[in-house]
This record gives C-alpha cells, structure tokens and sequence, in this order.
C-alpha cells in the first residue's frame, strides 16, 4: 500500500516565535530607524511626523528607504539595510499597503526582530490580516503590527498628517516605547 502525505498549509510552525520581542521602551538616547519604500508617500508624511516627535523627546532618528530586490541591486540593498539594522537600536517598518508591500514589510520587520531589535510593522487595516499571516509563515506570529487605517495613501497631506497625529500615542503603546526615562521606569 502506497503512502501519501496531507500537508495542512494552516500548520503553525514548530520554530515560531509568538513573543513580540523587547519592548523599545524610553527612545531618549536610543536610535530609532524608519524603513520606508518607494510607493506610499502617505508613509513618508507619517513617519516625518513621529520622527520629529521622537526627536523632541530626545531620540536620534534616520530614515532608509527600500529598493530593488534581485541581481546586484538586491545583493547591495540586502548589505545595505543589514549596515541599517547594525546602526540603530528599535526599527519601525512600513508600509503594509498592498500584497507585495506587505510581504517586504513583515519581511523587513521579521528582519529587523531577528536582529534583537525592538521592532514595529506598520500596516493599514485592509492588509492587517495578511501582515499578521506573512509573520506567522515567517516564523515570529508575535510580531507587533500598528494598523493606520485604510485608504491612507490616496488621501490629502492634510488629512494623513492628521491621521499621523491620532496614531502617535497608539503606536508608542503598540511599540512598548515612552517619550521620557521617567515613563519607562514606572
């Protein structure tokens, strides 16, 4: 009698990590780095703005953008966002705004929690689901996604700044991050 094997694709992973990793706690001191990409500018207003709120509180903040992935310029981005996460000390990954966003995003994040980081993805509410899916299939299903909400990108700079705004608290929670020492050590 001949065997066969059902693989279930729902199977959860032997090797996940359900943990969200460490919490950024207080940014005063710490390097915080955006990952951004090509296609959302609805993300680069966002983050502008809670970057400079983090630079207010005392933390220092840079930006890397994303690029091509395959041939030389996928080998030289690969060394490039690897000199990123070696530079900074909590990563905040966006955007999840599409399929194929979505997995480089969870990606990058899953990435960047596997270098120690206190990490944080961003998606938008039509593509939390799948973010949460591509971790899990990646292995860290604990991985800490904020949901901006959805369409975010066909929306006036007005009204995604205002958007940023309303997300800043959120996301510092989602994060495990306060603005001052005194927060963290309560």
């Amino acid at each position: 009698m001949a065997r066969g094997f059902v693989l279930d694709p729902t199977a959860k992973r032997a090797d996940d990590i359900t943990s969200p990793g460490p919490d950024a706690g207080s940014l005063v001191g710490k390097r915080v780095g955006f990952r951004l990409d090509r296609m959302w500018r609805a993300w680069d207003w966002i983050s502008e703005g809670w970057a400079e709120k983090f630079r207010e509180a005392g933390a220092e903040v840079v930006f890397w953008r994303s690029g091509g992935r395959s041939g030389d310029e996928g080998e030289r981005h690969a060394a490039d966002f690897e000199a990123f996460l070696n530079s900074i000390d909590v990563a905040v990954v966006g955007l999840a705004n599409c399929g194929s966003c979505t997995g480089w995003t969870v990606r990058d994040a899953i990435q960047a929690a596997n270098h120690g980081l206190p990490t944080t993805a961003i998606a938008t509410k039509n593509f939390e689901v799948f973010a949460h899916e591509i971790a899990a299939r990646g292995g860290r299903s604990g991985l800490r996604v904020h949901v901006l909400p959805y369409p975010l990108n066909e929306q006036r700079k007005e009204d995604v700044v205002q958007i940023g705004e309303a997300h800043f608290l959120p996301v510092l929670e989602t994060m495990g991050a306060s603005l001052t020492v005194a927060e963290a050590a309560e």
